[in-house]
């Protein structure tokens, strides 16, 4: 599935805050609140002014309670509310592990069908200028283990618009997975409301010599390697997973089918990760008769440091997606200069 051709631009937040708005709008049972909701910044700008437009009983601040917010959340959804629970940082959302897991996740089957609890968790994960082991992690995997719950990690503003309105309009938990780097990247985003599925992944660039498939900000420097490998002669064909948990197995088979050659590059550690499910499926089910060459990057195996030379080594960028994809294509190793990937990693502040 390519992306729609439209003229109207929105940055990745903006797309939020538009989906949000338009639905606050259209459905009065829809809430909004979280840590910094209601700052004059608004959350990385996806929750700018809503409480001003929609009022203290729709939009609020919350207390650092983590644990005891989730479980008010999940108690709406249940009551027949369609509550938005924002965390500016995913790390602790692990203080709510046992309210997600054990009764958003649950809450269908042990009722019998009877009772739905159609929250969203709002969790932001990402780098920035040196936040360390405690405020930089992405732990979507944990959640992608369990029956229950939908995880989504759109790259694009497109689909955090549309996959956020879909979340919306059904009755299922969802962890809604942004990258922090981005809440300010640019894309075509229709102004009418517009739901996109789940379970669906997206082709960003066609190629024929490998498939590089991304998770959340790693499809953007994916982008970038691909413009690197170019220069060597290397096609690659991007793909966007967008929804983790349901995940669209068929569309990177197909690519890899095509290709021979597979790399996931995910925005977590490798270990029992996104990435590490990604491969399993495509090795379960490529039945092409022909060997599909595999490799994974994400994480180093170590806590994230907190200075930026460290951080630099810890994240895969464009160069390390490159040289890992010329090795696989090549079978030789070629290595890239650091390519400095965005400003704003280290201009980056904070959401407040």
């Amino acid at each position: 599935m390519s992306m729609p051709s439209e003229e109207r631009s929105l940055t990745y937040s903006a797309a939020i805050l538009e989906a949000t708005d338009q639905e606050m709008k259209a459905n009065s049972k829809v809430v909004v609140f979280g840590i910094g909701v209601d700052d004059f910044k608004g959350t990385y700008g996806t929750t700018m002014k809503l409480a001003e437009k929609y009022g203290a009983d729709r939009c609020w601040d919350t207390p650092l309670s983590e644990d005891a917010m989730t479980g008010v959340a999940i108690g709406m959804a249940m009551a027949g509310l369609r509550p938005i629970h924002v965390h500016i940082r995913m790390d602790f959302v692990l203080l709510a592990m046992n309210q997600l897991i054990n009764i958003a996740a649950k809450a269908r089957y042990m009722y019998g069908g009877q009772v739905s609890c159609p929250v969203i968790i709002r969790a932001v994960i990402g780098r920035s200028w040196g936040q360390g082991a405690q405020h930089s992690q992405s732990l979507y995997p944990l959640f992608m283990h369990c029956p229950g719950l939908r995880v989504l990690a759109p790259a694009t503003p497109y689909d955090a618009k549309g996959l956020l309105l879909q979340s919306l309009r059904q009755q299922d938990p969802v962890l809604f997975i942004e990258h922090r780097l981005l809440h300010g990247q640019k894309g075509p985003v229709p102004e009418a409301p517009y739901a996109a599925p789940f379970g669906k992944a997206r082709v960003i660039a066609e190629g024929r010599d490998l498939t590089l498939v991304g998770v959340s900000y790693a499809t953007v420097d994916c982008l970038r390697a691909r413009a690197l490998l170019k220069k060597e002669g290397i096609d690659a064909e991007v793909i966007d997973v967008a929804s983790l948990k349901p995940l669209d197995t068929r569309t990177i088979l197909d690519s890899a089918a095509k290709t021979g050659r597979l790399l996931v590059v995910d925005s977590g550690w490798t270990f029992c990760g996104a990435g590490a499910e990604i491969l399993a499926q495509a090795s379960e089910r490529f039945q092409d008769g022909k060997p599909l060459k595999t490799g994974r990057l994400g994480f180093a195996p170590v806590n994230c440091p907190t200075t930026q030379n460290l951080e630099r080594a810890f994240y895969p960028d464009a160069a390390k997606i490159a040289a890992a994809s010329f090795e696989l294509v090549r079978g030789e190793r070629r290595e890239w200069p650091v390519v400095e990937t965005a400003a704003e990693v280290l201009n980056f502040k904070g959401p407040f």
